[in-house]
């Protein structure tokens, strides 16, 4: 499929993981990409889409930054002419018990998965008012946007607050044109959920790399973890013209972990 020839998608958190795996996903089916990211690494993730015939931008910034944020916008619109699509993906964890937490890990926490979503929206949607022919707002939230979970009420706090910005940005921008929703990947194979295994083993019991996120996969209906490609399916369908009439949701994509 070729859903999104002539669309520019402009993506954060794009250099790893889950954001690589939309983004490639996107450049599959014919989507010019801006691809970013706070680390160097998201070059090779731009490179790597133009070998494979793509047609994408790498951009290093800062979410929480609003003169970053203006700029990848800003090179986003020099590079393609337009923003069709802004995927909110950039997002940090740290896992402690509440006495051990400090100041400094949850306003990073928050400041990065909930300010960052912001801001990029704000810039997103003015410039996909700008050209006036609507588009799509997609943001990363979790699973803890649906049941906050033990040694992080940061990262809890900062997913709900998640759904709490689409919902309220859906309402705003619908009559644009604009479809604004949120997605909650549950345990998806990553660098983030390797990081989970080893930070929440150690705090929970006394489990070895791999030990606890083996046991919780057991507790997924479909007895596996999800992969990038299982949330770029999710992602790519939210951004088609098939969702035109879906807006103000937020989707669990976890295997089943979570019903709601």
């Amino acid at each position: 499929m070729r859903r999104f020839e002539n669309k520019t998608v402009v993506i954060t958190g794009a250099s790893r993981g889950i954001g690589a795996a939309i983004a490639k996903r996107f450049a599959r089916e014919g989507a010019n990409l801006v691809v970013s990211a706070n680390e160097d690494l998201v070059h090779s993730v731009a490179e790597q889409i133009k070998v494979d015939a793509g047609k994408a931008i790498s951009f290093v910034g800062d979410v929480t930054d609003k003169v970053s944020v203006k700029a990848l916008y800003d090179a986003a619109e020099e590079a393609f002419g337009a923003v069709d699509v802004s995927i909110q993906n950039a997002g940090v964890i740290t896992i402690s018990r509440i006495e051990d937490m400090t100041e400094d890990e949850w306003d990073k926490v928050m400041a990065v998965n909930t300010k960052g979503v912001f801001l990029c929206a704000q810039e997103a949607i003015a410039r996909i008012r700008k050209h006036g022919r609507g588009g799509r707002i997609i943001n990363t939230a979790s699973g803890q946007a649906r049941d906050g979970f033990i040694y992080t009420p940061h990262y809890a706090a900062s997913k709900m607050g998640v759904v709490g910005i689409t919902q309220s940005l859906a309402k705003e921008v619908a009559t644009d044109g604009i479809t604004v929703n949120a997605f909650c990947p549950g345990i998806i194979e990553t660098d983030m959920w390797a990081y989970n295994d080893q930070a929440w083993g150690k705090l929970l019991g006394t489990y070895a790399p791999g030990e606890l996120m083996k046991e919780w996969v057991e507790g997924i209906p479909m007895k596996r973890a999800g992969s990038g490609e299982d949330v770029a399916g999710l992602v790519t369908f939210l951004a088609s013209e098939d969702a035109a009439y879906i807006t103000g949701q937020t989707i669990n994509v976890d295997g089943g972990l979570i019903m709601s």
